[in-house]
């Protein structure tokens, strides 16, 4: 008796079947590595901002210290920004008049805050204390990478649990001296083993990996 079916209709729904698994598995799987990726996570893209702040100009060429701006770095959870008033405190002498600044100057005669739009922003179920890290000897750059070589700020770091874990586990391999916090050039991964050890020790640095430590 002739077959019902021709012979490739067997390979046609093993095909098929395959297809159909393979799709769905695609479809759980893309979202979960998407999310995972620089572009999910917006790395290494530039962040514009209500006022063109170049860090190159006034870290480098006027060698501001971060913490002349970012005041609460050593002493809360927050860096803090920089209010209009610290701006104008120079810009009522230098570029008074540049239109650039236009946005500053209303800001602070108007006594309201600038819009500033956040580069590093940590979910709301993760908790990060900014003095806690300072204070133990992790640098601005350990995080937030060369920021004085940035005409406009971006996301160097993945900021994933993965990353945070990584330091965490092994501190040491990240710590300087405090008085090299906010030194751009200054690179931990050049020290000796036995001086990141003895920092560590100095600082009473621990490996801390329990959940309640960031997940408050």
């Amino acid at each position: 008796m002739a077959a019902v079916f021709p012979r490739w209709s067997n390979t046609a729904v093993r095909v098929t079947v395959i297809a159909l698994f393979s799709g769905v598995a695609l479809a759980i799987a893309a979202p979960m590595i998407y999310v995972r990726t620089p572009w999910s996570r917006h790395q290494y893209e530039p962040v514009d901002q209500p006022v063109e702040f170049d860090h190159r100009h006034h870290s480098q060429d006027d060698g501001i210290n971060c913490v002349f701006c970012h005041t609460s770095v050593t002493k809360a959870g927050n860096a803090g920004i920089p209010t209009t008033d610290k701006c104008m405190g120079c810009h009522s002498q230098i570029w008074g008049q540049s239109s650039m600044l236009e946005p500053v100057r209303r800001s602070y005669f108007a006594d309201m805050p600038l819009p500033w739009n956040m580069v590093h922003d940590l979910p709301d179920f993760v908790y990060f204390n900014h003095s806690i890290h300072v204070n133990k000897g992790v640098g601005c750059s350990t995080c937030h990478g060369r920021v004085d070589w940035m005409p406009a700020v971006y996301q160097v770091a993945t900021l994933t649990m993965g990353w945070c874990l990584d330091c965490h586990r092994a501190p040491e391999q990240h710590l300087r001296p405090l008085d090299k916090i906010t030194d751009m050039r200054f690179r931990p991964e050049d020290q000796s083993p036995a001086v990141r050890a003895r920092l560590r020790d100095e600082l009473g640095v621990q490996s801390l990996m329990d959940c309640a430590v960031c997940h408050r």
